[in-house]
């Protein structure tokens, strides 16, 4: 493992789960958990919403060398509870609002008050949601699939 590498443990495994599910969310869903929620905390925002630009990275060939495929607008947000939890977010896009929105569902997901509200209201509807999207785009994708093979007609 290099330095850039950190270390992995199977208590990141929920938490890069949350982080991967807050960041697919819609702004809708994360708008109507905040409704629901019985108490809304204060959220100190310690950076942004910011917008700003990562290089997205591709692999080519049957090495899979990696080349650079292009930019890609990222909005992230770092936020503060009063309870003293940090919320973090990163989203494609430069929904502001979203982001900030993710980043606290992100910190109340991190306490145990509120973990069980985080995950009934926001993130299992999400991962339906993707589930079913990525349901349908395979069968899409799969109805177009044509089968290659090359017969072979004794020895000439």
């Amino acid at each position: 493992m290099t330095a850039s590498q950190p270390s992995s443990s199977a208590e990141d495994v929920p938490r890069r789960r949350t982080a991967k599910l807050l960041s697919s969310a819609q702004l809708g869903e994360l708008t109507s958990a905040w409704e629901k929620l019985p108490y809304k905390p204060k959220a100190t925002p310690l950076r942004g919403p910011e917008t700003g630009l990562v290089m997205v990275r591709g692999r080519i060939g049957g090495g899979g060398a990696p080349f650079n495929l292009g930019e890609a607008t990222v909005t992230r947000a770092t936020i503060l509870l009063e309870s003293g939890t940090a919320g973090h977010s990163h989203a494609l896009g430069t929904d502001k609002s979203k982001a900030k929105l993710a980043a606290i569902f992100d910190a109340l997901w991190q306490e145990e008050e509120t973990r069980s509200f985080v995950e009934e209201e926001i993130l299992k509807p999400i991962e339906r949601r993707v589930t079913a999207e990525d349901r349908r785009q395979a069968e899409e994708t799969a109805a177009t699939r044509v089968d290659f093979f090359t017969m072979v007609r004794g020895d000439d």
